[in-house]
């Protein structure tokens, strides 16, 4: 592998006081909604909930641990194209060690990984290089303020990176809007992609459907259901797509905004049971808040779906991704093709589907996802 140039330098956080003193300021001075007695997530963020987790907020979560976890890692900036990406770069220990990319979606971030990490390289047998950076307009990325910032174009600076880094063949993975990235990179670049797993499928997918074919029964019943999903749920993808601005001025002034915003999804797309603390910690929820907050990147992570719109996941006739595809199939995503759906577009090598978990699969079922990786790259040879 070939030594990073001056376009790579390391980096480490450090946010300033003076910023962590102005969030508990506003978190103080916080003038709360009524609401409807007894309603608790039906009408959006809990009330008592987002409360408790405030006073949590204020009183004991501390960020200074947070960027003492994240320092303990590689962490670098490079500048592609002019444009300043963040990202982690831990070399796996394993005799043989396959170069990954994996990349975090929305209302994530790079912290969504921290828990795979050791998983994915420290078997002394086989591990991965992994490269984990923060999309631009995300955490410590810069944000970019021209239109034209989607996955395709992030998939662009992807293999820059991975070529910067002397990664001319590497894996890709990604759940979210990391999913669509890494498809994108697997479309342009097949042939520096040793395999695509994914645990996501892009809400815009459609493979090439011939003018006139009808769709199966149960491809016609994922549709149905994703629709009613999208009339209960999508309101937030309905806006970050047309107007995220309007929205982001209340949630990049309001902290306690900004954490009942993020929460929610938290809450409603992970497998909980009922209760988003069988799954998440408050120092868990409130680190990737907080990454939010002091890179005031709310409207910045938004606007991808804007852009995303533009140019969704539409395969064209002979369009494919002829990489190997891994797919782990988690019991509470969000609505998710059948595999026949899916197998139109991508070349599915291996499936599994998962006894626990949902969209956030990284931080709910660590073990299990980077299992499911390790499987599928060590079996490609």
């Amino acid at each position: 592998m070939s030594t990073p140039t001056n376009m790579i330098k390391p980096f480490s956080v450090n946010v300033p006081q003076q910023v962590l003193d102005d969030l508990k300021l506003r978190l103080n001075l916080t003038r709360w909604p009524d609401r409807i007695t007894g309603s608790d997530w039906n009408y959006g963020t809990d009330l008592s909930y987002l409360k408790e987790l405030t006073k949590y907020w204020q009183k004991t979560f501390d960020w200074r641990k947070v960027e003492t976890e994240i320092n303990s890692y590689p962490n670098f900036m490079a500048d592609i194209d002019g444009h300043q990406i963040h990202f982690m770069h831990i070399k796996g220990k394993g005799k043989r060690s396959v170069p990954l990319i994996i990349t975090h979606g929305w209302p994530g971030s790079f912290l969504e990984m921290m828990k795979l990490i050791p998983l994915l390289t420290e078997n002394p047998y086989f591990s991965f290089d992994l490269v984990i950076p923060s999309i631009p307009g995300f955490g410590f990325s810069s944000k970019i303020i021209h239109p034209g910032c989607n996955s395709e174009f992030v998939a662009d600076i992807w293999h820059q990176l991975m070529m910067e880094l002397g990664y001319h063949r590497y894996g890709a993975q990604g759940g979210d809007i990391g999913a669509g990235i890494s498809t994108w990179l697997s479309l342009k670049y097949p042939s520096n992609i040793i395999g695509l797993h994914l645990n996501y499928i892009s809400g815009s997918y459609k493979p090439y459907i011939a003018d006139g074919e009808q769709l199966s029964e149960e491809v016609l019943a994922f549709q149905k259901a994703g629709a009613e999903w999208s009339a209960r749920e999508g309101a937030y993808a309905y806006m970050h797509a047309t107007k995220p601005l309007t929205a982001a001025y209340g949630l990049n002034d309001s902290p306690v905004g900004l954490c009942a915003w993020i929460v929610e999804k938290f809450k409603g797309w992970s497998d909980n049971n009922g209760n988003i603390e069988n799954t998440f910690t408050k120092d868990e929820l409130l680190a990737n808040i907080t990454l939010y907050w002091i890179t005031q990147t709310i409207h910045s992570s938004m606007r991808i779906y804007n852009e995303n719109s533009k140019k969704p996941l539409v395969f064209k006739k002979n369009e494919y991704v002829t990489v190997p595809v891994g797919f782990a199939k988690f019991p509470k995503e969000l609505p998710t093709p059948p595999r026949s759906y899916i197998e139109r577009g991508f070349n599915i090598r291996h499936w599994t589907t998962m006894p626990a978990g949902g969209h956030f699969a990284a931080m709910e079922q660590p073990e299990l996802l980077s299992k499911d990786i390790t499987d599928f790259f060590s079996r490609l040879g």
